[in-house]
């Protein structure tokens, strides 16, 4: 059997955690530059706010219902994500749990006797919650599309299920499935989506129903044929190893406003760059190449109009680095190259490839080698930032005023990450 372990609108409850009072009170966080609601708790549902709609438009809701509302903060969620993964690895093992995204985890109990399922998962939801303070729901099923099922019924009606959900037999599972949309389905895009409705088949037990063949020619191949069988109660999806190295590493921002001068993105690109650099070392990596982008919005005096572009140019290094220095020198020539002056920006990011360990690169004989000392400094610059604060440390490409950073006007304090924001008890 497998299940998914999901935090309960996980931004809103890592905001509840330090503000009890706002416990069974409306919430709801906003995504970059506080632009849309990307995360609202159930009270703030039934009150009529959206999903991913912009902030501007359910701001009476907000106002006249008294709902709190919070900037992103990523360094407080990335935290607590972290130690909700920790808490599964510690009672299943780390091989048995598959991180799928900050809030949700698959989990493997095959191990476990099927009539202790679900006094097992509400074991699980129990400690976690004590642990962390997050509130998790749990679905499980013999497949991870029906799990996510499960664990779709298990958030829709919570006080009838307590957060867990187990289907373990044929009957549960079609029941479940007559309850869930084909647009619910994981696996369903929203194109396949509208493609099964113009054929009549609206929900998970028509779409189970279908043969297999008939998946192949309609639902993209092997991976429609797939589906239908987990649908089926068959395994296809299997568990996948933990990933313990990155392929690519990027860093990415909106800018608070837009950006005109070209100052300011060569600031930005050096800010990320730095950023990147960081996660690269941590992981004992250096990268090959370098890509620089840009995403425009029009011209400088144009009115607003949702048509951004991006435009791209990368870099292949003579040899991997991990030093910030080296990676900052290839990366602002390429902001140069980029940038148009008439053009308004609202993006910028970096994305390193190419990535190779560390100890396996080669000094190259033709070149003045300086990388043991350089790696040395990479070393004292990241111990001070990560002790004292983020970016205490800095290179001067990456600006002192930063007038185009992100937004975050109602962000609450990092209480987990930052020595003075840690939360106080009085």
């Amino acid at each position: 059997m497998k299940g998914i372990v999901d935090c309960n609108s996980f931004y809103c409850s890592c905001e509840r955690l330090f503000r009890p009072d706002l416990e069974n009170k409306p919430v709801v966080v906003l995504s970059n530059n506080d632009g849309c609601i990307i995360s609202r708790t159930d009270e703030a549902k039934k009150l009529g706010v959206g999903m991913a709609v912009p902030y501007y438009q359910s701001r009476e809701i907000i106002q006249k219902n008294n709902v709190a509302v919070f900037s992103s903060n990523y360094n407080l969620y990335g935290d607590l994500s972290m130690r909700v993964m920790e808490t599964l690895k510690h009672l299943l093992g780390e091989q048995k749990v598959e991180v799928y995204s900050v809030d949700e985890s698959f989990i493997d109990l095959d191990i476990v006797p099927g009539n202790k399922l679900e006094e097992f998962a509400k074991e699980i939801k129990q400690t976690i919650e004590q642990w962390t303070g997050i509130k998790v729901s749990i679905g499980v099923a013999p497949t991870k599309v029906l799990s996510k099922v499960a664990n779709r019924l298990s958030k829709k009606d919570k006080p009838g299920t307590a957060g867990v959900l187990v289907l373990d037999n044929e009957k549960k599972i079609k029941a479940a499935l007559e309850q869930t949309n084909v647009d619910d389905i994981w696996g369903v895009g929203r194109q396949y989506a509208i493609k099964l409705h113009n054929l009549s088949i609206d929900d998970g037990w028509q779409l189970r129903n279908m043969p297999e063949e008939w998946a192949r020619k309609n639902l993209g191949g092997i991976v429609g044929v797939r589906l239908i069988k987990e649908l089926k109660g068959f395994p296809c999806i299997p568990m996948k190893e933990p990933l313990e190295i990155k392929k690519m590493i990027a860093t990415t921002r909106m800018f608070g406003n837009p950006v005109f001068d070209l100052k300011d993105i060569k600031e930005a690109i050096a800010t990320y760059t730095s950023r990147a650099a960081e996660k690269l070392r941590r992981q004992y990596c250096a990268a090959r190449s370098i890509q620089v982008f840009v995403v425009t919005n029009g011209n400088r005096n144009a009115k607003y109009q949702y048509n951004p572009q991006s435009r791209y140019q990368h870099v292949i290094f003579p040899k991997a680095t991990s030093d910030t220095t080296e990676l900052i020198h290839y990366a602002l020539p390429l902001v140069e190259k980029l940038y148009q002056p008439e053009l308004k920006y609202l993006k910028a990011g970096v994305i390193l490839g190419g990535l190779v360990p560390d100890d396996s690169i080669q000094s190259n004989l033709f070149l003045n080698d300086t990388s043991n000392r350089q790696h040395f400094l990479m070393e004292a610059i990241d111990n001070i930032n990560f002790s004292q604060r983020p970016d205490i440390v800095k290179y001067v490409a990456s600006g002192l005023k930063r007038n185009w950073k992100m937004r975050q006007e109602l962000r609450s304090k990092r209480f987990t990450t930052h020595w003075d924001e840690l939360y106080e008890i009085k």
